[in-house]
């Protein structure tokens, strides 16, 4: 098949976001007799999930304090429900699991997801949690400073990779053509994008998708936007000078011991563990006092990852100039070192004493990412230079699969409530997601 030299869509990423817009996307043009799926090309420059999404660890939770993002999820978690075979997704649930400077923060969270339909049961008091989690999920369980648990009964993880060829199969299905091995040099514009200039060559456009994850910085650039923005707070003050783009390193990990070691009392894959503590943390190796400040980690049994598999608070990159390329396991900059084992290890053992003996199980390969995070660490889902929608997740990315159906629907001149918290203007306006407690930028 020749090199396409115009089409109707152009699609730029194949990762979660790029190939759920364009499945949608063909869906929404077939229904309204307004083209196929032959009117739409996606592009990457590696392969189907060579970024952010291949390397995820697939978790799919709502504890999130902003209401925008737990509407935006529960519709993700719909389409997740909607094919979880094939996408390889495990309804587990999901626990956050909080000391009590959280505790409002959490309470707010539930009383939410019982107003939007989405099931989950909260438990409050040191106590009560203790007992909850000895009797309902793990007997071993010791993790101290804990006064609340929300208990997602939706959600999970998902098999990453599965997910994304599941999505391309869909795709192609309908006819969209995905394009690996094209790496984007530039995006000509003048008031509006006329095409997408490739390594092999120029390839006019109607309309551009970008969904790039960590490259997101690199397509604001083609696009001459603002690399420092002014941000108006919600209270009105205005913050000057605002880096549009920060980069934090992402810090995830494996422990090398079969997955049916963290199964729950019934023998059965337990939720995703989610701990978010005051409590101080010391060295299963040693007994040294690793850290006195607020910690976090996330954890589960994985098939696909042969093991327990999770991660902790991410780390913020202060260079100015950051380079996204080459990126994951092939960065030496930025997989995770011996420094991330040692605080994970030894959090897995705070949390459940069967791990107390196991840090030296870590598995020592390359593992970590990067993500693109907004001002305010939330997305942006916007129309920039007239014909160009940006999907900037801000390294939510993979659990909003629902996002490529919302922004299909846009491209139809169909304009979605869940997505307007997310517009580029908020910055102006000071319409900013409030922030949580949490030890994570993105909660």
């Amino acid at each position: 098949m020749s090199f396409p030299t115009h089409k109707k869509y152009i699609i730029i990423g194949a990762g979660i976001h790029g190939l759920s817009t364009a499945w949608h996307l063909a869906k929404e043009l077939k229904a309204r007799k307004r083209g196929s799926g032959k009117d739409i090309l996606v592009i990457d420059k590696t392969a189907i999930g060579a970024g952010a999404s291949g390397i995820a660890c697939g978790v799919i939770r709502n504890n999130y304090y902003q209401a925008a993002m737990q509407e935006l999820i529960a519709h993700s978690v719909d389409v997740w429900e909607e094919d979880a075979q094939g996408y390889g997704y495990l309804p587990v649930g999901y626990m956050q699991i909080s000391p009590e400077r959280m505790h409002a923060d959490v309470a707010d969270i539930h009383e939410r997801q019982a107003d939007i339909g989405y099931e989950s049961e909260f438990i409050e008091g040191e106590k009560d949690c203790l007992k909850y989690m000895r009797g309902n999920v793990f007997e071993d369980w010791q993790a101290q400073n804990v006064t609340s648990i929300l208990h997602e009964k939706r959600g999970g993880y998902a098999h990453n990779t599965k997910a994304l060829y599941r999505l391309a199969d869909k795709a192609e299905a309908e006819g969209v053509r995905i394009l690996t091995g094209v790496t984007v040099k530039g995006l000509p514009h003048n008031g509006c994008v006329t095409g997408v200039e490739t390594t092999k060559g120029l390839i006019k456009c109607d309309y551009l998708i970008i969904g790039a994850g960590p490259w997101a910085n690199s397509f604001w650039d083609m696009l001459d936007l603002p690399q420092r923005i002014d941000v108006r707070d919600n209270e009105g003050n205005v913050h000057p000078d605002i880096k549009m783009w920060t980069y934090w390193s992402l810090q995830e990990g494996t422990l090398g011991i079969e997955p049916t070691y963290g199964m729950d009392n019934r023998g059965k894959m337990p939720p995703v563990i989610h701990v978010d503590t005051d409590a101080p943390l010391f060295s299963s190796e040693d007994g040294s006092l690793i850290t006195e400040e607020m910690w976090g980690i996330y954890y589960k049994p994985d098939f696909h990852f042969r093991g327990i598999q999770g991660g902790a608070t991410p780390n913020l990159v202060k260079k100015e100039k950051v380079a996204v390329d080459p990126y994951g396991i092939d960065s030496p900059d930025f997989i995770v070192g011996p420094e991330f084992a040692h605080t994970w290890t030894s959090a897995l053992a705070h949390c459940q004493k069967r791990y107390e003996d196991k840090y030296y199980r870590y598995k020592k390969e390359p593992s970590g990412g990067l993500g693109a995070f907004t001002p305010d660490n939330f997305p942006i889902f916007d129309v920039m230079r007239q014909n160009c929608y940006m999907i900037a997740d801000s390294s939510h990315g993979y659990k909003m699969i629902g996002v490529g159906n919302l922004v299909a629907k846009e491209l139809m001149e169909e304009k979605q409530p869940l997505l307007r918290p997310f517009r580029f203007d908020r910055y102006d306006k000071g319409e900013l997601l409030p922030e949580s407690n949490s030890p994570f930028p993105w909660s």
